[in-house]
């Protein structure tokens, strides 16, 4: 098991002062972080809409990372929430 360092944006930075959540990982891939962060977040924040993290993307430093792509190295990785404009 490992820990994810997570940089929350969008919706997701109200739910941490300092918009960073740690989360535990068991495996290696970014499918794993998002099942590990969906059940932190429906332990830690009943009221929040976890069903957004479904639509949100993850990325590192240099790019957006795709469910089957290996977590970084760094453990630190970016969740970003599906946004809308006009």
């Amino acid at each position: 098991m490992r820990t994810i360092q997570v940089q929350l944006f969008g919706a997701f930075s109200e739910l941490v002062p300092g918009r960073v959540l740690q989360v535990e990982v068991e495996g290696d891939r970014v499918e794993d972080l998002r099942r590990a962060m969906q059940v932190q977040l429906m332990q830690g924040w009943p009221s929040f809409r976890s069903g957004l993290l479904a639509y949100s993307a993850f990325a590192d430093e240099q790019r957006v990372l795709r469910d089957s792509d290996p977590l970084p190295g760094d453990g630190r990785v970016a969740v970003l929430p599906p946004v809308s404009g006009g």
